[in-house]
Order: structure tokens, then sequence, then C-alpha cells
């Protein structure tokens, strides 16, 4: 069965799970995940005793092609943090579009005015969360009443961050001092510029740099190729990936991406300060081979300990 819904947030081709759950766009994951198993107990199939056969199938499909991804997508680190941010795009942009946004249940046209508008939405939300999944039949049509509740917050206070007051102007001080020749009409200095929102790479390399400090290189990596894959050209996530490999001891990978972040930002100071070791290493290890490679020392092996070998002669330690 195909569910498919057309107002409030869905018509912009996007999910809207929080609607699907009916908690509010700012739920922590706590909230989210004591309303799903709310959720998960009324539609799973075993405890729909009296329900009919249809009804159960519906409970059941509502319940994995719905509520269970909803649930993956809101829960996830990665996944909510993408989430998050697009959402607060849609807010931006539904901004600039209020004028075409069209409203087709009372509630939400009753929140487009409300004065206090968190306590009306999340109380808006509470109440049709206790009856939501009651009639399978009309659950499709509650999430669309939901999701418009969410296109409305996300428009208001959108707007409202865009439009919040200048600061109040200091009050001057009479100190009693001869008054300069500055003159009295010059223009206010320019306000600072608005702190740029954190794009989902800089997510992805804020998560890799913690995992890097914990020596949790493999997790790390992840992230840093997930964020290659939105932006090739980023020479950190070149320059922090590449000290991953060399934390791992994987000396050509380490040397590719430290390349890569100089021709980039030929002044990166981790490349600069690391690719000529690397450099030194792999030829010192050429070298280690050709020695180990002749017949007349064979039984010769190079050192591999963690204090005197290659990894320990790069970071002066042993590998953690």
């Amino acid at each position: 069965m195909s569910f498919k819904i057309d107002r409030g947030l869905f018509k912009y081709d996007f999910i809207d799970h929080h609607a699907i759950l009916c908690v509010p766009v700012d739920a922590d994951v706590k909230e989210i995940r004591k309303r799903y198993l709310q959720i998960a107990r009324r539609l799973h199939p075993d405890s729909s005793f009296t329900e009919s056969a249809a009804q159960k199938q519906l409970g059941n499909e509502l319940l994995s092609k719905l509520v269970n991804p909803a649930y993956e997508k809101l829960t996830g680190d990665r996944t909510r943090t993408e989430y998050i941010l697009i959402l607060s795009q849609i807010g931006k942009r539904l901004v600039q579009e209020s004028t075409s946004v069209t409203l087709n249940t009372d509630l939400a046209k009753q929140l487009a005015d409300a004065p206090n508008i968190d306590h009306f939405y999340k109380s808006a939300i509470a109440k049709l969360a206790q009856t939501q999944y009651d009639s399978l039949e009309q659950a499709l049509q509650v999430i669309a009443q939901i999701s418009e509740l969410n296109l409305v917050y996300l428009m208001r206070s959108a707007g409202k961050s865009s439009t919040a007051p200048p600061p109040p102007a200091q009050p001057k001080v009479n100190s009693g001092t001869p008054q300069s020749n500055t003159p009295k009409n010059t223009p206010p200095a320019p306000a600072p510029a608005p702190p740029k929102e954190d794009s989902i790479v800089e997510h992805y390399v804020r998560r890799a740099q913690s995992l890097i400090d914990k020596n949790q290189f493999a997790q790390a990596k992840v992230e840093l190729q997930e964020a290659l894959k939105l932006e090739p050209k980023n020479s950190r996530c070149h320059s922090l990936i590449a000290m991953v490999y060399l934390r791992q001891n994987q000396l050509k990978m380490a040397k590719i991406h430290f390349e890569n972040a100089l021709k980039l930002d030929p002044n990166d100071e981790t490349a600069l300060q690391w690719k000529p070791k690397i450099d030194k290493a792999l030829g010192q290890q050429h070298s280690d081979h050709k020695v180990t490679s002749s017949p007349n020392n064979r039984d010769k092996q190079p050192d591999k300990s963690g204090s005197g070998g290659l990894f320990g002669g790069l970071f002066g330690g042993k590998k953690k």
C-alpha cells in the first residue's frame, strides 16, 4: 500500500517524520522514543486482538512503512543532524514564500495568528497525539494536519528570528571631559554579521574530530568519507582523513590525502608538517625492504615494535 500525503511539509517533497510520530519539531530523543513505543504498541499486530485481519494488516504497514523509518531517522545521530538542518532551511524558505502558503485546517490557521505560538503549538500536538492512530483509516489525514502545524510553526519561528529587533543603543556617559571634535552625525558602526549556520559537512568534521580525540579512528574515517562525498574539494577533510590513515599506519593513503589537501590549500599546516615525515618514512620502508630481500639478509627482520617501528618513530610513542 502506498501512503501519499500532499499537505503541510509533505508538499515540499519532504517526509515530515515529526508529524508521523506526532512530536514537536524540537523534541529530544527521549521524548521521541517514548512516543514511538506508544505508537508501536498500538499498531503492532500482536497487540490488536479485537481488530480484523485487514485492520491488523493496515496497522502493520503504517508501522513498517511510516513509523519505524521516522523513528530511525529522528534518533540516529547523523540522520537527525541532517534532518534538522533541512528543517531549518525549509523554515527560511517558507518565510520567503509565506504569501503563497495555503492552510487547510482551522487549527493551523489559529496557530498562524496565535500570540503565544510555542504554547499553542505544543498543546495542539499533545492533544492530537492522544488519538492520532485511533482510526487507522484516518491516520494519514491526522498526519497531514500535524504537518500543517509544523509548517506554520517553522515559518513563524524562522520569521521571528529573521526580524529580531536590533539591540538597544548604549546610553551616552557624561564624564565631564571636553568633547572631541568628532562630528555629531557620525553613522553608527555596522552590526556584526550573524553567525553562519553550520553546514552538514561541518557537522561531519566536528564529529570526526571528536572521534579522533578518542582514538576511534575507524568511525572518524567513516564520517570524513561521508563529508568528502559532499565536498570532495574540502582541504580540511583531506587533511583530517590523512591523519586518520596515519594513525592507522596506512602511510600511502595518508600521503595521498595530504597531497590533495596541499593542492587545495598550499598553507595547510597539518599537511605541511606531516607529509615530509611520511615521505621519509616511506623511503625508509623501501630501503628496509631492499635490505631484507637481499640473499645475505633474509634472516634479518625490520623492527616492527610499537616504540621503535615506523608508527612509533613518527609519533614518538606506542600506537594507541
